[in-house]
């Protein structure tokens, strides 16, 4: 299977989830924090650092899976252009409690989820 195929399909899949978790977000958090983003890049964060672990520590994801996951699905799920506008848009409205606390809450949470996701990708290839 071509390559940009499988990050087309996977990229495709991703921002759909993506989507999914920015209208379902507001709804079941609020709209006063942009949690949907926050939620894709730990996520994602977590994911990517887990899938990259096995993927090079073992063979249980092949270098084309690896593509799709990484490249493709978790690409287009992750958001950190959406973070940064979102950012500067709480900046902008002097919301800066606010967009501290986004940052802030982005930069550790994502930290953590890669670390966690390298403990699971650690922890499934067996050491």
């Amino acid at each position: 299977m071509s390559r940009v195929f499988l990050v087309a399909l996977g990229g495709a899949l991703g921002s759909v989830a993506r989507y999914g978790v920015g209208v379902a977000a507001p709804r079941v958090l609020g709209a006063g924090f942009p949690w949907g983003t926050l939620l894709v890049n730990v996520v994602g964060s977590f994911l990517i650092a887990g899938v990259m672990h096995l993927a090079v520590a073992t063979a249980a994801i092949s270098p084309s899976a690896r593509l799709f996951l990484t490249t493709g699905v978790i690409g287009g799920f992750t958001t950190y252009s959406t973070f940064n506008y979102e950012t500067l848009n709480l900046v902008g409205e002097r919301l800066w409690g606010v967009a501290t606390l986004n940052v802030a809450v982005t930069v550790v949470g994502c930290l953590v989820a890669g670390v966690l996701g390298q403990a699971t990708g650690r922890a499934l290839a067996g050491g």
